[in-house]
């Protein structure tokens, strides 16, 4: 038997239970980077290469997983908080087996920057956007209500707003294709409320409704959903679940009724394509491609090296079958703010 970086990743935070101090930390840190890897670590270790070549593997870890690579272990089954997260070999090797999804993307809908929690400039993540050969990006920075990852309040936003614009007149001057679309990550309450003023919103291309708060409520959450979806604000519904690899199982609804709700009212659900995140997941895309319901990907990115994280959202639309014409980012920009535009008229 041959491990994948999805049991690497498995065995290392099982692993972790039994660990204390540097060790543990050393596990619960490898668990987490295994969903990243661009390799499967039995690739790299049967090429005769170093396992310190993958992040996060120091000399202790080259020995535990070394072991574990040439004497599998076996792998108990995963509990739900660890449940349907691909890795990032695993995305790559089902985009790359389909070649026409990542040829005919046309840009990332969901990523921060400087103005909140991000940790790069709107320029430097249009340059990074241009290399891999967008046509837009959407930049989806949080608003006031989550204080905690640096929401901007209106003024904020006006000011990102006219940097965008600036951003989009330097590119169209200099030749290039790409666009940035102003966009926002609005946070939204149980009662499905936006935290901003609606004059700040109207002149927006996008905006993602998303919860930040209660995300370990074990109760049945529809109505907030429906509340959310029925926010005339509110475009796309953002990292739905809320969930966190090992971290935080997410809110329980029912899904079919949402993205149905989603589907009459022509509003999108969001693939959060970050690998901690990873939602929705497959099982949960299968009941919305069954709905009908329009997809958005995003990466959710706070540096341009997390950009790649596209195919992660890719290969989940991919495995739940889910078709192009369905899913935004294989669209136009113009057609983006067309749909939003119609939206906003009711």
């Amino acid at each position: 038997m041959t491990l994948t970086n999805r049991q690497v990743s498995e065995l290392a935070a099982i692993a972790a239970q039994s660990q204390e101090d540097n060790k543990q930390k050393a596990l619960r840190r490898c668990s987490h980077l295994a969903l990243m890897w661009d390799e499967e670590a039995a690739d790299v270790l049967s090429a005769g290469r170093a396992l310190t070549e993958l992040e996060g593997i120091g000399k202790w870890l080259d020995g535990v997983l070394t072991a574990w690579l040439e004497d599998p272990p076996e792998v108990p089954l995963t509990p739900p908080v660890r449940t349907d997260f691909l890795t990032y070999a695993e995305a790559l090797a089902g985009v790359g087996a389909e070649p026409g999804w990542r040829g005919q993307l046309r840009g990332d809908l969901q990523m921060h920057t400087t103005y909140s929690d991000g940790r790069a400039s709107i320029s430097e993540m249009a340059l990074a956007a241009r290399t891999l050969g967008y046509e837009y990006i959407a930049i989806t920075d949080h608003s006031k209500g989550l204080k905690i990852a640096g929401g901007m309040n209106e003024a904020e936003l006006l000011r990102q707003s006219r940097e965008i614009d600036g951003v989009n007149a330097a590119l169209a001057g200099a030749g290039e294709q790409l666009h940035v679309l102003r966009a926002l990550e609005m946070n939204v309450n149980l009662d499905g409320e936006g935290d901003m003023e609606d004059d700040a919103l109207d002149s927006l291309d996008l905006i993602l409704g998303s919860f930040h708060s209660k995300l370990r409520i074990t109760d049945d959450q529809t109505s907030r959903y429906v509340a959310a979806l029925h926010n005339p604000h509110v475009h796309v519904l953002g990292h739905p679940r809320g969930r966190k690899y090992n971290f935080r199982l997410g809110l329980a609804a029912d899904w079919q009724r949402v993205f149905e709700t989603a589907a009459e009212l022509d509003k999108a659900v969001e693939i959060d394509g970050y690998p901690d995140r990873q939602d929705l997941n497959v099982e949960l895309l299968v009941l919305a491609r069954e709905a009908g319901v329009r997809i958005s990907i995003g990466t959710d990115a706070h540096n341009q090296s997390e950009m790649r994280f596209i195919d992660v959202g890719l290969a989940a639309a991919l495995k739940a079958g889910i078709d192009r014409d369905r899913i935004l980012n294989f669209q136009p920009w113009q057609d983006i703010v067309g749909w939003t535009e119609s939206l906003r008229a009711g």
